[in-house]
Protein backbone atom coordinates (compact mmCIF):
# COMPACT_ATOMS: atom_id res chain seq x y z
CA UNK A 1 0.00 0.00 0.00
CA UNK A 2 1.23 3.48 -0.69
CA UNK A 3 2.82 5.09 2.18
CA UNK A 4 0.42 8.30 1.46
CA UNK A 5 -2.28 5.89 2.91
CA UNK A 6 -1.15 5.63 6.19
CA UNK A 7 -0.56 9.39 6.81
CA UNK A 8 -4.29 9.53 5.96
CA UNK A 9 -4.70 7.17 8.61
CA UNK A 10 -2.95 8.88 11.24
CA UNK A 11 -4.83 11.90 10.03
CA UNK A 12 -8.29 9.49 10.61
CA UNK A 13 -7.08 8.25 14.49
CA UNK A 14 -6.93 12.03 15.37
CA UNK A 15 -10.24 12.33 14.02
CA UNK A 16 -11.69 9.15 15.31
CA UNK A 17 -10.49 9.79 18.74
CA UNK A 18 -12.43 13.46 18.64
CA UNK A 19 -15.46 11.29 17.31
CA UNK A 20 -15.61 8.72 20.22
CA UNK A 21 -13.70 10.47 23.41
CA UNK A 22 -16.81 12.31 24.51
CA UNK A 23 -18.20 8.95 26.09
CA UNK A 24 -16.07 9.52 29.14
CA UNK A 25 -15.92 13.10 29.37
CA UNK A 26 -19.20 14.24 29.33
CA UNK A 27 -20.02 14.19 32.99
CA UNK A 28 -16.81 16.45 33.20
CA UNK A 29 -17.73 18.67 30.90
CA UNK A 30 -20.94 19.11 32.19
CA UNK A 31 -20.59 20.50 35.92
CA UNK A 32 -16.89 22.60 34.48
CA UNK A 33 -19.24 24.26 32.18
CA UNK A 34 -23.01 24.09 34.40
CA UNK A 35 -24.74 21.75 32.25
CA UNK A 36 -26.54 18.78 32.85
CA UNK A 37 -25.21 15.64 31.07
CA UNK A 38 -27.63 15.18 29.20
CA UNK A 39 -27.41 19.00 27.55
CA UNK A 40 -23.86 18.31 27.28
CA UNK A 41 -24.77 14.89 25.58
CA UNK A 42 -26.17 17.24 22.28
CA UNK A 43 -22.23 17.21 21.89
CA UNK A 44 -22.46 14.24 20.34
CA UNK A 45 -25.71 14.61 18.24
CA UNK A 46 -24.17 17.75 16.92
CA UNK A 47 -20.84 16.24 15.56
CA UNK A 48 -22.94 13.26 13.77
CA UNK A 49 -25.26 15.68 12.27
CA UNK A 50 -22.63 17.96 11.00
CA UNK A 51 -20.79 14.71 9.49
CA UNK A 52 -23.86 13.54 7.76
CA UNK A 53 -24.75 17.61 6.40
CA UNK A 54 -20.91 18.36 5.78
CA UNK A 55 -19.81 15.67 3.78
CA UNK A 56 -21.41 16.23 0.31
CA UNK A 57 -21.50 20.31 1.37
CA UNK A 58 -17.83 20.35 2.00
CA UNK A 59 -16.76 17.35 -1.25
CA UNK A 60 -19.06 19.72 -3.86
CA UNK A 61 -17.84 23.33 -2.90
CA UNK A 62 -14.30 21.44 -2.62
CA UNK A 63 -14.57 19.08 -5.60
CA UNK A 64 -12.34 21.18 -7.94
CA UNK A 65 -9.44 21.44 -5.29
CA UNK A 66 -6.61 19.49 -5.63
CA UNK A 67 -6.63 17.18 -2.91
CA UNK A 68 -3.36 17.90 -1.21
CA UNK A 69 -4.53 21.69 0.42
CA UNK A 70 -8.73 20.09 0.43
CA UNK A 71 -7.03 17.31 3.03
CA UNK A 72 -4.80 19.56 4.83
CA UNK A 73 -7.41 22.30 5.17
CA UNK A 74 -9.50 19.94 6.80
CA UNK A 75 -6.91 18.54 9.55
CA UNK A 76 -5.79 22.05 10.40
CA UNK A 77 -9.71 23.13 10.75
CA UNK A 78 -9.48 20.09 12.58
CA UNK A 79 -7.07 21.23 15.10
CA UNK A 80 -8.33 24.60 15.36
CA UNK A 81 -11.75 23.68 16.47
CA UNK A 82 -9.91 21.72 19.15
CA UNK A 83 -7.78 24.28 20.54
CA UNK A 84 -10.69 26.57 20.77
CA UNK A 85 -12.51 24.15 22.58
CA UNK A 86 -9.85 23.58 25.19
CA UNK A 87 -10.09 27.01 26.19
CA UNK A 88 -13.67 28.48 26.05
CA UNK A 89 -15.69 28.55 29.33
CA UNK A 90 -19.10 28.73 27.44
CA UNK A 91 -20.97 25.61 26.66
CA UNK A 92 -22.49 27.39 23.07
CA UNK A 93 -19.06 28.04 21.99
CA UNK A 94 -17.62 24.27 22.49
CA UNK A 95 -21.11 23.64 20.87
CA UNK A 96 -20.35 25.12 17.98
CA UNK A 97 -16.40 23.51 17.60
CA UNK A 98 -18.08 20.58 17.48
CA UNK A 99 -20.27 21.34 14.76
CA UNK A 100 -16.66 22.64 12.99
CA UNK A 101 -14.89 20.18 13.55
CA UNK A 102 -17.89 17.68 12.39
CA UNK A 103 -17.65 19.46 8.93
CA UNK A 104 -13.81 19.29 8.84
CA UNK A 105 -13.85 15.67 9.79
CA UNK A 106 -16.82 15.26 7.23
CA UNK A 107 -14.84 17.20 4.48
CA UNK A 108 -11.43 15.32 5.17
CA UNK A 109 -13.24 12.11 4.93
CA UNK A 110 -15.36 12.90 1.65
CA UNK A 111 -11.68 13.52 -0.05
CA UNK A 112 -9.60 10.92 2.06
CA UNK A 113 -12.31 7.86 0.84
CA UNK A 114 -11.80 9.43 -2.81
CA UNK A 115 -8.21 9.76 -2.64
CA UNK A 116 -7.49 6.98 -0.66
CA UNK A 117 -9.47 4.60 -4.48
CA UNK A 118 -7.12 6.66 -6.40
CA UNK A 119 -4.07 5.86 -4.82
CA UNK A 120 -4.73 2.00 -5.87
CA UNK A 121 -5.46 -0.18 -8.90
CA UNK A 122 -9.31 0.27 -9.06
CA UNK A 123 -10.00 -3.45 -8.05
CA UNK A 124 -8.49 -2.91 -4.54
CA UNK A 125 -10.77 -0.10 -3.34
CA UNK A 126 -11.22 -2.11 -0.30
CA UNK A 127 -8.16 -2.66 0.74
CA UNK A 128 -7.04 0.97 0.40
CA UNK A 129 -10.61 2.10 2.65
CA UNK A 130 -9.41 -0.91 5.22
CA UNK A 131 -6.16 1.06 5.61
CA UNK A 132 -7.81 4.26 5.74
CA UNK A 133 -10.61 2.84 8.40
CA UNK A 134 -8.16 1.36 10.50
CA UNK A 135 -7.02 4.30 12.00
CA UNK A 136 -10.11 5.36 12.99
CA UNK A 137 -10.56 1.66 14.56
CA UNK A 138 -7.42 2.03 16.30
CA UNK A 139 -8.63 5.22 18.09
CA UNK A 140 -11.70 3.03 19.71
CA UNK A 141 -8.47 0.43 20.40
CA UNK A 142 -5.81 3.09 22.10
CA UNK A 143 -7.13 6.80 21.39
CA UNK A 144 -10.45 7.02 22.97
CA UNK A 145 -9.26 5.04 25.93
CA UNK A 146 -6.09 6.82 26.44
CA UNK A 147 -8.04 10.18 26.12
CA UNK A 148 -10.41 8.96 28.83
CA UNK A 149 -7.45 8.65 30.78
CA UNK A 150 -5.76 11.83 30.35
CA UNK A 151 -9.26 13.40 31.19
CA UNK A 152 -9.79 11.40 34.63
CA UNK A 153 -5.85 12.50 35.40
CA UNK A 154 -5.83 16.42 34.04
CA UNK A 155 -9.41 17.39 32.89
CA UNK A 156 -11.47 17.11 29.65
CA UNK A 157 -9.62 20.18 28.46
CA UNK A 158 -6.43 18.16 28.24
CA UNK A 159 -8.08 15.48 25.85
CA UNK A 160 -8.85 18.39 23.19
CA UNK A 161 -5.65 19.65 23.53
CA UNK A 162 -3.90 15.88 22.55
CA UNK A 163 -6.38 15.64 19.87
CA UNK A 164 -5.10 19.04 18.41
CA UNK A 165 -1.56 18.03 18.98
CA UNK A 166 -2.37 14.90 17.14
CA UNK A 167 -3.36 16.93 14.36
CA UNK A 168 0.35 18.10 13.85
CA UNK A 169 2.32 15.49 12.32
CA UNK A 170 -0.86 14.17 10.34
CA UNK A 171 -0.98 17.53 8.83
CA UNK A 172 2.71 17.33 7.96
CA UNK A 173 2.36 13.85 6.58
CA UNK A 174 -0.08 14.96 3.95
CA UNK A 175 1.98 17.81 3.23
CA UNK A 176 5.15 15.75 2.31
CA UNK A 177 3.62 12.50 1.66
CA UNK A 178 0.28 13.30 -0.54
CA UNK A 179 0.58 14.14 -4.23
CA UNK A 180 0.25 17.93 -4.64
CA UNK A 181 -1.38 17.59 -7.83
CA UNK A 182 -3.08 20.40 -10.03
CA UNK A 183 -6.64 21.63 -10.26
CA UNK A 184 -6.91 21.22 -13.69
CA UNK A 185 -5.45 17.63 -14.04
CA UNK A 186 -7.48 16.12 -11.82
CA UNK A 187 -10.47 18.37 -12.99
CA UNK A 188 -9.93 16.84 -16.57
CA UNK A 189 -12.35 14.56 -17.67
CA UNK A 190 -14.75 14.77 -14.34
CA UNK A 191 -18.38 14.93 -14.39
CA UNK A 192 -19.93 18.53 -14.18
CA UNK A 193 -21.78 18.09 -10.35
CA UNK A 194 -25.19 17.84 -11.32
CA UNK A 195 -23.86 14.58 -13.49
CA UNK A 196 -22.41 13.33 -10.24
CA UNK A 197 -25.62 14.07 -7.91
CA UNK A 198 -27.95 12.08 -10.88
CA UNK A 199 -26.13 8.98 -9.61
CA UNK A 200 -28.06 9.04 -6.39
CA UNK A 201 -31.11 8.84 -8.47
CA UNK A 202 -29.36 4.94 -9.25
CA UNK A 203 -31.29 2.85 -7.03
CA UNK A 204 -28.43 0.37 -6.66
CA UNK A 205 -26.40 2.84 -5.50
CA UNK A 206 -29.00 4.29 -2.98
CA UNK A 207 -29.83 0.19 -1.81
CA UNK A 208 -26.02 0.25 -0.74
CA UNK A 209 -25.78 3.16 0.75
CA UNK A 210 -28.95 1.92 2.71
CA UNK A 211 -27.37 -1.34 3.61
CA UNK A 212 -24.42 0.69 4.80
CA UNK A 213 -26.39 2.95 7.02
CA UNK A 214 -28.27 0.32 8.61
CA UNK A 215 -25.65 -1.77 9.43
CA UNK A 216 -24.09 1.29 11.37
CA UNK A 217 -26.51 1.78 12.78
CA UNK A 218 -26.93 -1.69 14.39
CA UNK A 219 -23.05 -1.15 15.46
CA UNK A 220 -23.45 2.32 17.33
CA UNK A 221 -27.09 1.76 18.58
CA UNK A 222 -25.38 -0.79 20.98
CA UNK A 223 -21.86 0.34 20.80
CA UNK A 224 -23.18 3.91 22.51
CA UNK A 225 -25.13 2.05 25.25
CA UNK A 226 -22.66 -1.08 26.15
CA UNK A 227 -21.40 1.14 29.62
CA UNK A 228 -24.63 0.14 31.50
CA UNK A 229 -24.34 -3.35 29.87
CA UNK A 230 -21.14 -3.98 31.54
CA UNK A 231 -22.21 -2.52 34.83
CA UNK A 232 -26.10 -3.53 35.39
CA UNK A 233 -26.46 -7.09 33.20
CA UNK A 234 -23.17 -7.90 33.85
CA UNK A 235 -22.53 -6.22 37.05
CA UNK A 236 -19.22 -5.57 36.62
CA UNK A 237 -17.36 -2.47 37.86
CA UNK A 238 -16.76 1.01 36.05
CA UNK A 239 -13.21 0.31 35.00
CA UNK A 240 -14.49 -3.05 32.78
CA UNK A 241 -15.91 -0.75 30.59
CA UNK A 242 -12.85 0.55 29.24
CA UNK A 243 -11.72 -3.09 28.90
CA UNK A 244 -15.00 -4.29 26.87
CA UNK A 245 -14.58 -0.86 24.65
CA UNK A 246 -10.75 -1.76 23.94
CA UNK A 247 -12.56 -5.21 22.92
CA UNK A 248 -14.47 -4.22 20.19
CA UNK A 249 -12.19 -1.63 19.34
CA UNK A 250 -9.67 -4.64 18.64
CA UNK A 251 -12.42 -6.48 16.74
CA UNK A 252 -13.33 -3.42 14.64
CA UNK A 253 -9.74 -3.42 13.93
CA UNK A 254 -9.99 -7.52 12.53
CA UNK A 255 -12.94 -6.53 10.83
CA UNK A 256 -11.79 -3.30 8.23
CA UNK A 257 -8.31 -5.92 8.27
CA UNK A 258 -10.85 -8.83 7.02
CA UNK A 259 -12.54 -6.62 4.90
CA UNK A 260 -10.00 -4.98 3.35
CA UNK A 261 -8.53 -8.97 1.97
CA UNK A 262 -11.90 -9.82 0.75
CA UNK A 263 -14.46 -6.59 0.11
CA UNK A 264 -13.12 -6.30 -3.48
CA UNK A 265 -13.33 -10.34 -4.46
CA UNK A 266 -16.16 -11.42 -2.90
CA UNK A 267 -18.27 -8.84 -1.40
CA UNK A 268 -21.72 -10.52 -1.44
CA UNK A 269 -20.10 -13.71 0.03
CA UNK A 270 -18.98 -11.41 2.95
CA UNK A 271 -22.31 -10.31 3.62
CA UNK A 272 -23.92 -13.52 2.41
CA UNK A 273 -21.97 -15.01 5.70
CA UNK A 274 -21.35 -12.10 7.84
CA UNK A 275 -24.45 -10.60 7.90
CA UNK A 276 -26.32 -13.69 9.38
CA UNK A 277 -23.45 -14.13 12.05
CA UNK A 278 -24.40 -10.79 13.13
CA UNK A 279 -28.07 -10.83 13.31
CA UNK A 280 -27.80 -13.66 15.74
CA UNK A 281 -25.00 -11.98 17.56
CA UNK A 282 -26.67 -9.11 18.70
CA UNK A 283 -29.71 -11.19 20.43
CA UNK A 284 -27.03 -13.81 21.43
CA UNK A 285 -24.93 -10.57 23.56
CA UNK A 286 -28.53 -9.71 24.71
CA UNK A 287 -28.65 -13.18 26.43
CA UNK A 288 -25.66 -14.04 26.98
CA UNK A 289 -25.18 -10.52 29.00
CA UNK A 290 -24.85 -11.66 32.30
CA UNK A 291 -22.40 -13.83 32.06
CA UNK A 292 -19.17 -12.14 32.11
CA UNK A 293 -16.72 -13.98 29.70
CA UNK A 294 -19.61 -14.90 27.57
CA UNK A 295 -20.18 -11.16 27.13
CA UNK A 296 -16.49 -10.73 26.64
CA UNK A 297 -15.93 -13.08 23.55
CA UNK A 298 -19.12 -11.82 21.61
CA UNK A 299 -18.31 -7.81 22.18
CA UNK A 300 -15.26 -8.69 20.13
CA UNK A 301 -16.96 -10.96 17.87
CA UNK A 302 -19.49 -8.24 17.26
CA UNK A 303 -16.97 -5.79 16.69
CA UNK A 304 -15.15 -7.98 13.90
CA UNK A 305 -18.01 -8.73 12.08
CA UNK A 306 -19.91 -5.20 12.33
CA UNK A 307 -16.52 -3.67 11.05
CA UNK A 308 -15.83 -6.19 8.35
CA UNK A 309 -19.40 -6.37 6.93
CA UNK A 310 -19.64 -2.34 7.28
CA UNK A 311 -16.58 -1.54 5.40
CA UNK A 312 -17.47 -4.06 2.86
CA UNK A 313 -20.71 -2.06 1.89
CA UNK A 314 -19.09 1.44 2.09
CA UNK A 315 -16.69 0.03 -0.09
CA UNK A 316 -18.98 -0.94 -2.34
CA UNK A 317 -20.74 2.75 -2.30
CA UNK A 318 -16.96 3.87 -3.80
CA UNK A 319 -17.67 1.24 -6.42
CA UNK A 320 -21.28 2.06 -7.09
CA UNK A 321 -20.83 5.37 -7.55
CA UNK A 322 -17.51 5.10 -9.81
CA UNK A 323 -19.58 7.63 -12.03
CA UNK A 324 -19.22 10.26 -9.49
CA UNK A 325 -15.39 10.58 -8.09
CA UNK A 326 -15.43 13.81 -6.73
CA UNK A 327 -18.96 13.43 -4.77
CA UNK A 328 -18.34 9.25 -4.11
CA UNK A 329 -16.51 10.03 -1.12
CA UNK A 330 -18.99 12.10 1.15
CA UNK A 331 -21.88 9.52 -0.36
CA UNK A 332 -19.81 6.85 1.71
CA UNK A 333 -19.27 9.15 4.16
CA UNK A 334 -22.69 10.62 4.85
CA UNK A 335 -24.01 6.82 4.58
CA UNK A 336 -21.77 5.63 7.81
CA UNK A 337 -22.51 8.87 9.71
CA UNK A 338 -26.56 8.49 8.87
CA UNK A 339 -26.13 5.19 11.02
CA UNK A 340 -23.95 6.67 13.22
CA UNK A 341 -26.84 9.29 14.31
CA UNK A 342 -29.76 7.21 14.15
CA UNK A 343 -28.22 4.24 15.58
CA UNK A 344 -28.15 5.71 19.31
CA UNK A 345 -31.69 6.91 18.60
CA UNK A 346 -33.38 3.87 17.80
CA UNK A 347 -31.26 2.15 20.68
CA UNK A 348 -32.12 4.83 23.05
CA UNK A 349 -36.18 4.15 22.85
CA UNK A 350 -35.61 0.59 24.01
CA UNK A 351 -34.32 1.65 27.23
CA UNK A 352 -37.38 2.65 28.72
CA UNK A 353 -39.09 -0.77 27.45
CA UNK A 354 -39.34 -4.24 29.26
CA UNK A 355 -35.96 -5.06 28.09
CA UNK A 356 -34.28 -2.40 29.87
CA UNK A 357 -30.41 -2.16 29.68
CA UNK A 358 -30.60 -5.16 26.90
CA UNK A 359 -32.75 -3.32 24.45
CA UNK A 360 -30.22 -1.62 22.55
CA UNK A 361 -28.68 -5.45 21.87
CA UNK A 362 -32.46 -6.19 20.60
CA UNK A 363 -32.92 -2.75 18.38
CA UNK A 364 -29.37 -3.65 16.79
CA UNK A 365 -30.12 -7.22 16.13
CA UNK A 366 -33.66 -5.85 14.25
CA UNK A 367 -31.78 -3.45 12.18
CA UNK A 368 -29.06 -6.12 10.64
CA UNK A 369 -32.23 -8.09 9.64
CA UNK A 370 -34.02 -5.32 7.89
CA UNK A 371 -30.80 -4.82 6.62
CA UNK A 372 -30.20 -8.60 5.33
CA UNK A 373 -34.00 -8.56 4.02
CA UNK A 374 -33.22 -5.61 1.64
CA UNK A 375 -29.93 -7.08 0.73
CA UNK A 376 -31.26 -10.10 -0.46
CA UNK A 377 -32.53 -9.03 -3.88
CA UNK A 378 -28.75 -8.43 -4.37
CA UNK A 379 -27.38 -11.08 -3.22
CA UNK A 380 -29.77 -13.79 -4.99
CA UNK A 381 -28.93 -11.60 -8.19
CA UNK A 382 -26.64 -13.97 -9.66
CA UNK A 383 -26.69 -17.34 -9.94
CA UNK A 384 -24.29 -19.97 -8.33
CA UNK A 385 -23.61 -21.41 -11.91
CA UNK A 386 -22.10 -18.37 -13.01
CA UNK A 387 -19.69 -18.23 -10.71
CA UNK A 388 -19.88 -14.65 -10.44
CA UNK A 389 -20.47 -12.62 -6.42
CA UNK A 390 -24.01 -10.73 -6.39
CA UNK A 391 -22.45 -7.44 -5.16
CA UNK A 392 -19.98 -7.08 -7.78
Amino acid sequence: MPLPLYLLAMAAFAMGTSEFMLAGLLPDIASDLDVTVGTAGVLTSAFALGMVVGAPLVAAFARNWSRRPSLLGSVLVFAAAHAVGAVTPSFPVLLATRVVAALANAGFLAVALTAAAALVPPDRKGRALSVLLAGTTSAMIAGVPGGSALGTVFGWRATFWAVAALCLPAALGILKGVPAGHRAEEATGRPVLRAELAQLTRSRLVVVMLLGALVNAATFGSLTFLAPVVTDSAGLGELWVSVVLVLFGTGSFAGVTLAGRLSDRYPGRVVAVGGPLLLVGWPATAVLATEPVALFVLVFVQGTLSFALGTTLITRVLYEAAAAPGMAGSYATAALNVGAAVGPVVAAATLGTGAGTLGPLWASGLLVAVALLIALPLLTGVTASRGGDALR
